[in-house]
């Protein structure tokens, strides 16, 4: 875990006004300085995975970079920086931080553009995930009864009173099965990848089984999504689109021998 304290930030403050901010510590270990700038880092780690800033957050990142600054240095005195599989590690690691600060640079020089979204919207406006689709369902424990269900239906079986009778989706049963709209990805992805599979009007031919259980499901009808509904998934896409262009055009002004 990954903490600093009260205690640290008054450490910081009193840095800040009687020495250049570039020194402010947490603390020191055998005259090593802690620098405030890695206990930010590991606090902005740590409270990006949910968890609440807090002072006792802080000293917990406190005592685990004293802890970790012990640790190293211990290593470094019996030589381990000097292994050939450390060094590479420590290398690579360094590597994939300023990797990771570049690609939130370009990320930030390259923006999306509306024109490129509206552009991409059309490239993937027949996609499945440009859709959404008008559903229904018929949950059951047992894969012979969701078999068997399916064999009703193609005998003639009305879908709806069978997901009345048989469903044990309490959510949409007493509709008779019906999911109302909704793109593919908002179900588990068994279940959302035979729903872009079908056509309008068809059942599964099989069931389709997810953590829930065994679905039959019968797509009703499709449309698509407006361009507004998808613009966060499009500026997202072009926005990875951009950063590969960059680094393309990086990579063929390099050269590499």
């Amino acid at each position: 875990m990954q903490r600093t304290t009260v205690l640290s930030v008054m450490i910081a403050v009193a840095a800040a006004t009687a020495v250049p901010a570039a020194i402010a510590q947490v603390a020191k270990v055998n005259g090593a300085t802690i620098p405030q700038a890695r206990a930010d880092a590991l606090l902005r780690e740590v409270t990006a995975q949910g968890r609440p800033d807090s002072p006792e957050l802080r000293n917990m990142i406190k005592q685990e970079l004293v802890n970790r600054e012990v640790m190293a240095q211990e290593a470094v005195k019996l030589g381990l920086n000097k292994n050939p599989e450390v060094s590479g590690q420590l290398d690579l690691a360094r590597q994939n931080v300023l990797v990771g600060a570049l690609l939130n640079e370009l990320s930030k020089r390259h923006p999306p553009s509306e024109d490129a979204m509206k552009k991409a919207h059309e490239r993937f406006k027949d996609s499945p995930a440009a859709n959404e689709y008008k559903a229904r369902h018929i949950l059951v424990k047992d894969e012979n009864e969701a078999k068997e269900i399916i064999t009703q239906l193609k005998g003639g079986a009305n879908f709806a009173k069978l997901a009345t009778d048989k469903s044990l989706d309490e959510g949409s049963k007493a509709q008779g099965g019906d999911l109302n709209w909704s793109p593919p990805a908002r179900y588990v992805r068994p279940f959302g990848e035979a729903l872009a599979r079908l056509k309008k009007g068809e059942t599964t031919e099989a069931p389709v089984q997810t953590n829930f259980g065994w679905h039959v499901i019968r797509l009703d009808d499709i449309r698509p999504l407006s361009y507004e509904a998808i613009k966060p998934q499009l500026q997202q896409l072009v926005q990875r689109e951009n950063v590969q262009k960059a680094i393309d055009e990086l990579r063929a002004k390099a050269k590499v021998e």
